[in-house]
C-alpha cells in the first residue's frame, strides 16, 4: 500500500512507536507472482546448479559463466533491472525471494549476488541513461558480468580510506587510475568492474571499468576458507586509462554509492542467509530422522530436539525481519519514476538501520544453524563426504561481507543517534518520556488471557530498556559516544532483538488474524518463545552496559528500574520447542512459511 511521504513509516521508528500487523509484510503475503518467482529459482537450482555442486567446488569458473548465462535466460539477472534496459522491473521483495533461493549453493549465490546486486546495482541507481543503455541490457542477459572493486588492502572497513587515485588525463578524455584493489567477487570472469578511487587523491568516485582496460592487471585466484567454488582476485591499476565518461555519479559522490549498495546489500543477504538457514536445517533435521543410536532416531532425544526448534526459531524470526524490511522499502519506492535517482537513494537509505540489523541477524544465524548442523550429524558432520561441512564453511564469510558484524553494530546505534540529532527520528523525546516513566510508581505486571498480548507488552518493556540504557550513555558521553564501542555494541545488540522480537509478533499476529490462532499454534510457539528468551538476553546486556555506565546510588537506581522493566512470568520453552521440534519432524523439512 503506497502511502504519502509524511505518512511514511521512519527507518529506526521501530524502537519508539507501537507498530500494528497491518503494517508488515510476510512471507505469508507472497502474491502469484512472488510464488512463481520463488518456484523459478528454486527448480533453476535443483535442475542447473546443485547437480554441479562438485565442479563448483573445485572453481570451474567456465560453468560458473555457463550457469550465470543460463540464470539470465530465465530472468534471473534482470530482476531489479528496469524493463526499459531489458530487465524485468520487480520489487524488492521478488529480489529477496531469488536471493534466499539462490542459497542451495553458497558459490554461486556469492557469484550471482557480486553480478546482479554491488555489481548492477550501481548502475541502476546511479547511472546515466547513456550508462544504462550501454550496460544494463548485457548485464540482464548475461553478455557481460560485473564486480564490485571497493576494498583494499589498507582499506576494509574504512572504506574511504582508500588510497587508489584516478588523475585527469592531459588529454582530457581520460582518466588514468593507480592502486590496487582486493578481495573482488567474481574477478576471475568479469567484464567490468564497479571501481572506486579518489579524483586527484582527495575526491571519492566511481567508474566503470572494464576488463580490458590498459593498465589494469588481474591477480592470481585467493585460496579461501569457504565459498571456493567461486572467484576472488586482486586488481592493480598502472596508469590504467578510463574514459572520462566511465564517471558513474558525480566527482567526490563516491560514497552515496559505496554506501546506498551495500545497504541493499545487506538486506540481500540477511535474505540468502534465510535460504542458508532452511537448507541447513532440513539437512539436519532428515539425517536426525535416519540416523539411529540406542535403538531409535536421534530425533527423538531432548537435546536434539532443542538444536532442531532453536534452529526453526532462528529460521522464521530471521525470515519475518528479511521480508518486513523488503516491504518497507517497497513500500517507500512505489510511485517513484525509476529515473528520479535523488528519491530512489532517499527511499532505500532511510532503511539502511534495519537492513544491517538483518545482515547481522542472517549471518549470524546462519553460522548457529550451519554449527548445529554440523554437530548433530556428529563425525560424519566433519567429513567432506557430506555436505554440512562444506555448508559450515561457506557461512562464515557472511560476518565479513558487506562490512563486517562489528562495523554494522557500530552502524545501527551511529545512524539512530545521528537521525535522533538531526530531527528526522523523534529520539531523543522517547528516551526522556521513558527516563520519567522509569521514576512512576510501578504498574502491575500485566495479565491476560490472551498470551500474546503478554508478548506485546514484553517488546513495549524490552523498548523502554533500551531507550533507558541509550539515554544513559548518551548523557554521560555525549559526542564521545562512539568511542566506547562496548556500550554501542550493547545498544545496538538491544536494537537488533527489538527489532527481531517485534517482527515476530507482528507477524504471528497476523497470521493469526488471518488463519486463526489454531492453525498456526507452531508460529505462535516460535514467537513467543523467541520474544521470551530475547527478553532475557536484553536484560542482561542492560545490566552489563548500565554497570559501565554508573556507580554507587546512581547505578542503584539505574539497576531498580531495570528490574521494574524486565520483570515478567517466563513461559514453559522447553515444552514449547519440543512441540516445534515435533512439528519438523513430521513434516521432515522447514514448512513454516506455508
Amino acid at each position: 500500500m503506497t502511502r504519502p511521504e509524511d505518512e511514511r513509516i521512519k527507518g529506526g521508528s521501530f524502537l519508539i512507536r507501537e507498530a500494528s500487523p497491518d503494517e508488515v509484510f510476510t512471507p505469508e503475503d507472497f502474491t502469484d507472482e512472488h510464488r512463481m518467482i520463488a518456484r523459478t529459482a528454486e527448480e533453476f537450482m535443483e535442475r542447473e546448479v546443485v547437480p554441479q555442486a562438485e565442479r563448483i567446488e573445485h572453481q570451474d569458473l567456465e560453468l560458473m559463466v555457463e550457469l550465470l548465462r543460463r540464470a539470465a535466460e530465465v530472468g534471473l539477472l534482470a530482476a531489479e533491472i528496469p524493463e526499459r534496459y531489458g530487465g524485468l522491473g520487480l520489487d524488492k521483495v521478488s529480489a529477496m525471494i531469488i536471493s534466499e533461493k539462490l542459497a542451495a549453493n553458497s558459490s554461486f549465490a556469492v557469484s550471482h549476488g557480486g553480478h546482479t546486486g554491488i555489481g548492477t546495482a550501481p548502475i541502476v541507481l546511479f547511472g546515466t541513461v547513456e550508462q544504462k543503455r550501454k550496460y544494463l541490457p548485457k548485464l540482464a542477459s548475461g553478455e557481460w558480468l560485473s564486480a564490485y572493486a571497493l576494498t583494499e588492502p589498507e582499506a576494509g572497513s574504512d572504506a574511504l580510506a582508500g588510497k587508489t587515485r584516478a588523475d585527469l588525463a592531459p588529454d582530457g578524455r581520460h582518466y588514468l587510475l593507480n592502486g590496487s584493489k582486493m578481495w573482488i567477487t567474481n574477478a576471475g570472469f568479469a567484464h567490468i568492474f564497479i571501481t572506486f578511487a579518489k579524483v586527484n587523491g582527495e575526491h571519492f568516485s566511481c567508474f566503470i571499468v572494464h576488463r580490458d582496460t590498459p593498465g589494469l592487471t588481474i591477480g592470481p585466484e585467493e585460496k579461501k576458507m569457504g565459498i571456493k567454488g567461486s572467484s576472488t582476485r586482486a586488481l592493480l591499476f598502472e596508469n590504467a586509462r578510463v574514459p572520462a565518461e566511465n564517471l558513474l555519479g558525480e566527482i567526490g559522490k563516491g560514497h552515496k554509492i559505496a554506501f546506498n549498495v551495500l545497504n541493499l546489500g545487506r538486506l540481500r543477504l540477511g535474505a540468502s542467509c534465510v535460504g542458508g538457514c532452511k537448507i541447513g536445517l532440513t539437512a539436519a533435521l532428515q539425517y536426525a530422522k535416519q540416523r539411529r543410536q540406542f535403538g531409535r532416531p536421534i530425533c527423538e532425544f531432548g537435546l536434539i530436539k532443542h538444536k532442531l526448534s532453536e534452529m526453526a526459531i532462528r529460521t522464521w524470526v530471521a525470515e519475518s525481519a528479511v521480508y518486513r524490511t523488503a516491504g518497507l522499502i517497497d513500500a517507500a519506492l512505489s510511485g517513484l519514476d525509476e529515473d528520479d535517482q535523488p528519491a530512489r537513494m532517499q527511499a532505500v537509505e532511510e532503511y539502511a538501520i534495519e537492513c544491517a540489523i538483518n545482515k547481522v541477524v542472517g549471518s549470524e544465524f546462519a553460522d548457529y544453524v550451519a554449527d548445529e548442523a554440523v554437530q548433530i550429524f556428529g563425525g560424519n558432520g566433519y567429513s567432506a563426504e557430506y555436505p554440512v561441512e562444506r555448508y559450515y564453511r561457506d557461512a562464515r564469510i557472511n560476518r565479513i561481507f558487506e562490512g563486517t558484524n562489528e562495523i554494522n553494530r557500530l552502524l545501527i546505534t551511529g545512524m539512530l543517534l545521528r537521525r535522533a540529532l538531526s530531527g528526522h527520528l523523534p529520539l531523543l523525546p522517547a528516551i526522556q518520556r521513558t527516563m520519567q516513566d522509569v521514576l512512576a510508581p510501578s504498574a502491575p505486571e500485566l495479565e491476560s488471557e490472551s498470551p500474546l498480548e503478554r508478548e506485546r507488552h514484553l517488546v513495549a518493556q524490552a523498548k523502554k530498556i533500551a531507550l533507558l540504557v541509550a539515554g544513559a550513555a548518551a548523557q554521560k558521553y555525549r559526542e564521545r559516544l562512539t568511542e566506547e564501542q562496548e556500550i554501542v555494541g550493547a545498544i545496538s545488540d538491544m536494537v537488533i532483538e527489538i527489532f527481531l522480537m517485534e517482527s515476530a509478533l507482528l507477524r504471528v499476529l497476523k497470521l493469526s488474524a488471518r488463519r486463526g490462532p489454531e492453525s498456526c499454534a507452531v508460529q505462535q510457539d516460535i514467537a513467543r518463545t523467541y520474544i521470551h528468551d530475547a527478553m532475557g538476553r536484553i536484560e542482561l546486556l542492560a545490566r552489563q552496559a548500565v554497570s559501565a555506565l554508573a556507580e554507587g546510588d546512581e547505578l542503584r537506581l539505574q539497576l531498580a528500574a531495570l528490574r521494574r522493566l524486565s520483570k515478567f512470568t517466563p513461559m514453559n520453552t522447553i515444552a514449547a520447542r519440543r512441540r516445534i521440534a515435533d512439528a519438523l519432524i513430521q513434516a521432515g523439512r522447514y514448512m513454516l512459511s506455508e
